[in-house]
Formats: C-alpha cells, sequence, structure tokens
C-alpha cells in the first residue's frame, strides 16, 4: 500500500510516478466499468492499490482527479503524419482516430457525454483542451494539401476533419461497434474527393 508521499511528491521515472500511472489508468478502467455517476475516489483508489486518503490530499476530489486525467488525453494526442498526398494523410489520421476511440481513454471520454459530467467546469475545460489540440494538429493535413495545390487554398480544415473523422464517431455513439479501419478508409476516401472538388471551401 503506498503513502501519501507517493503521489504527493513527484519523481519522475520513480515509485511517484508509477503510482500516479497507476492511478491514471484506474481512473479510465473505473469510468468505462461504471460511468460519472458511480465514479468515486475510493474506487479508484482501490483499483490503483492506493490509500484513498492519498488521492484526496493529492487531487481534493473526484471531478479534480478526473480532470487531470483527462489532461494526460491532452499530453498524448493523435499526431497525423505526412503521407505524401490528402487521401493519405486522411487515411492515416482517420485509421489512428479509429484505433484511439475504442481504447481506454476513447471509451472513457466518451463515457463524460451523460448531462452531470458534461455540467462540470472541471471536464469542461479538459474535453475544450482535447478538441483544440486535435484541431491544431489536423490542421496540418489540409495545410500540406494546399501547398501541394490538391486542394483549394480556402478550404476549410476545421470542416474537413470534421466530415472525415464524423462516421467513426457516429458508428461507436450509436452502434456501439467499433469503428474498422475499412470505414476509416472509407471516410478518407470519400472525404477527400470532396475537398478536392471545392466542397468545404469558404462560401
Amino acid at each position: 500500500m503506498s503513502t501519501s508521499d507517493d503521489v504527493s511528491r513527484p519523481r519522475p521515472g520513480g515509485r511517484s510516478a508509477r503510482v500516479r500511472a497507476a492511478v491514471i489508468d484506474a481512473v479510465f478502467d473505473e469510468l468505462i466499468e461504471v460511468g460519472y455517476p458511480a465514479f468515486s475516489v475510493p474506487s479508484v483508489a482501490t483499483r490503483a492499490g492506493v490509500n484513498k486518503t492519498s488521492l484526496y490530499r493529492r487531487w481534493g476530489g473526484r471531478d479534480e482527479l478526473l480532470a487531470d486525467a483527462l489532461e494526460s488525453v491532452v499530453l498524448a494526442p493523435v499526431v497525423p503524419r505526412d503521407t505524401g498526398s490528402l487521401e493519405g494523410d486522411l487515411r492515416d489520421y482517420a485509421r489512428a482516430i479509429a484505433t484511439f476511440l475504442p481504447g481506454r481513454e476513447g471509451r472513457a471520454i466518451l463515457s463524460l457525454m451523460s448531462p452531470e459530467a458534461r455540467s462540470l467546469p472541471a471536464v469542461q475545460s479538459a474535453r475544450a483542451a482535447i478538441f483544440r489540440s486535435r484541431r491544431e494538429l489536423s490542421r496540418e493535413i489540409i495545410a500540406r494539401a494546399v501547398e501541394r495545390e490538391e486542394v483549394p487554398a480556402d478550404t476549410r480544415a476545421d470542416d474537413v476533419i470534421d466530415h472525415l473523422v464524423a462516421p467513426l464517431y457516429f458508428r461507436l455513439l450509436f452502434s456501439a461497434d467499433p469503428p474498422t479501419p475499412t470505414l476509416a478508409d472509407v471516410s478518407a476516401r470519400a472525404t477527400a474527393i470532396a475537398a478536392r472538388a471545392g466542397a468545404f471551401t469558404t462560401p
């Protein structure tokens, strides 16, 4: 069993870092299994093998703990690679998203779609940061496509990416089936065709 010092005094690469990683993992697992309404600090502590007093001392409460866990997702974004073509870039990015969504972090984030969780300032802030970081990175795909003269210069990058990932989120949210690489490829192909045709240019 860990003491409060294990969590409250960070030592990169040491026991404190390992304990914190176990706590963050436990947060995601707990969210997936019971959802936000039943999410609790004692349950996370039990799952992580840490004294609950240590968690209250380090984080203060369940919402602060949850926000910290979500921040770890912001710091580990899906980075779009340069494959040499618009469709290749979109396909690679869509496949990465399709892998992320049914994973532990992706399912935990989707579990926070409940009205109770959405109303929390800490959750709103973390989700906004996740969304913002993805936006900034995914715009690189369209910037490269413009440089290659594959799409019009006034192509709206955010609209392109929304069109790309919407089928993946829809599949997971409304059918509970994980998005597949095939779905990612089809979405990338359709989005690339539309973008090249100027469907996402400024009106």
